[in-house]
């Protein structure tokens, strides 16, 4: 485990409930779930065969204590961010927002699932669009592409080719991203300085919501 990790579960000992609720964002609404199952009913991807627990399978395991069962689950990395389950519920569990919290308090203390396909997505994306201040879609592709290895990645390529030359016709694609050219916010430096001011804010936040419970 690593030293967070350790730290956590040293601090909350058997009370994983009380952990997510004061670690995971919006984690204090997982005892508002009723088990009525209408968010798993509602979800467009409950038939992957990676999702081992649906989202009320994951509030219960949180209530019952089950932390390794829940900290190595694939569940929170499933959601599509549809919020039909936010809707759906009787007693607007924000469950979509639950899920993503419990999934980056896991990456957080170092226990997101190793090579997980979604969470690669999300850091590749969330890099890639805050170093240019928006998406460069050439390069995120290419670190898309790439990820298993140099002979996947040009297979993929091969395979889309047709479908990238006609998006360069219509001026939808520009190849000179490859080289960090073509499309740019006027003011990266700016968007880089509210960036970073933003992260300084939320790391102020969770100090003191740690500090609040390590001192209760």
């Amino acid at each position: 485990m690593s030293n967070l990790n350790e730290q956590m579960a040293d601090r909350y000992k058997n009370n994983f409930l009380k952990e997510i609720e004061e670690q995971a964002e919006m984690g204090e609404w997982v005892k508002m779930c009723m088990q009525c199952g209408l968010c798993s009913g509602s979800c467009p991807t409950h038939f992957h065969s990676g999702w081992d627990h649906p989202p009320q399978e994951i509030f219960m395991l949180i209530r019952a204590g089950k932390r390794e069962e829940v900290l190595n689950s694939q569940g929170m990395y499933m959601c599509t961010s549809c919020y039909n389950c936010y809707v759906r519920c009787p007693r607007k569990v924000p469950v979509t927002h639950v899920m993503h919290g419990i999934a980056e308090y896991a990456y957080r203390i170092g226990r997101a699932p190793k090579a997980q396909p979604t969470l690669h997505l999300s850091k590749t994306f969330w890099t890639n669009a805050t170093k240019y201040g928006r998406v460069n879609e050439v390069q995120l592709t290419q670190s898309l592409y790439f990820k298993d290895g140099i002979g996947s990645g040009i297979k993929k390529a091969m395979e889309m080719q047709k479908e990238a030359l006609g998006l360069v016709m219509a001026g939808r694609l520009n190849p000179m991203e490859a080289l960090g050219m073509g499309h740019k916010c006027k003011d990266v430096s700016g968007i880089h300085k509210m960036l970073a001011k933003a992260e300084e804010l939320e790391a102020k936040n969770k100090a003191a919501k740690a500090d609040t419970a390590g001192k209760e």
